[in-house]
């Protein structure tokens, strides 16, 4: 996907988001994210908007000390002001997005084509991902396109997990092979005791294979949905072991 298209998605992400943060309403929890209420959410994601936007509109090369990512943030509104504050910070970060030189030059943490590349992708499946949360605490379905599914998948799979390997760990080796139904795209996950090595392309010798259409293949593999009506070939114990093992935390 380009540059322009990860915007264009970020931006509707964000309008969905403030309209299922207003139908759940501030105070129910969010089934998919255990602990947290949507409030708990609108927060993480506004601040995550507001941080990721001083990086662009700074053209800021190192990361930001805690007093200066404070001061980018700035202070947390009461319950009345929350969603109006998120839906402000989401225009920001879009705009910023959308005026930056596409030879931007400033820090990012997984692999890209370039920074501006990297922000406008990472940030929209951050929004994505965290709307379908909130379509989880206002019981709404959920689903995106076939081509953000398979971005999405691959972004998980080939930059978080591909340099965060060491986090799927198991005892002993297991393989996972990930089949889009509706696409031309796979890809495998070797997982062993020193992490994880993954590719492009379906092994045929995977223990598991996790077959369905890229939508719910995205929603899935970052367990905002259940497996149950995808196609599951092989050990199961593989997909339990990925779903328990593959989390992404927020430090």
């Amino acid at each position: 996907m380009e540059i322009g298209q990860h915007i264009d998605a970020l931006e509707r992400a964000g309008l969905d988001f403030v309209d299922a943060a207003e139908k759940a309403g501030l105070d129910a929890p969010v089934p998919t994210c255990p602990d947290w209420t949507v409030r708990d959410l609108v927060q993480h994601v506004g601040y995550v908007h507001r941080w990721a936007t001083a990086y662009v509109r700074d053209a800021r090369a190192a990361v930001l000390t805690d007093d200066e990512e404070e001061q980018a943030v700035g202070p947390m509104p009461a319950d009345a002001d929350l969603v109006p504050w998120f839906q402000a910070g989401h225009l920001a970060l879009v705009d910023r997005l959308r005026a930056a030189p596409s030879d931007l030059t400033c820090w990012h943490f997984l692999p890209a084509d370039s920074p501006l590349a990297f922000w406008a992708r990472r940030q929209a499946h951050e929004t994505i991902i965290h709307r379908a949360d909130l379509h989880a605490a206002s019981g709404q379905s959920d689903g995106v396109a076939r081509d953000l599914g398979v971005d999405g998948i691959d972004e998980l799979l080939m930059t978080f997990y591909a340099a965060r390997g060491s986090r799927l760990r198991c005892d002993a080796p297991a393989t996972l092979a990930v089949e889009a139904s509706d696409a031309p795209n796979s890809w495998t996950v070797r997982m062993g005791p020193t992490g994880a090595d993954i590719t492009r392309g379906t092994d045929t010798a995977a223990d598991c294979t996790l077959r369905g259409p890229a939508s719910d293949l995205y929603l899935a593999l970052w367990n905002r949905r259940t497996t149950a009506d995808l196609h599951v070939n092989g050990d199961p114990a593989v997909l339990s072991l990925w779903r328990s093992s593959a989390t992404i935390r927020w430090t």
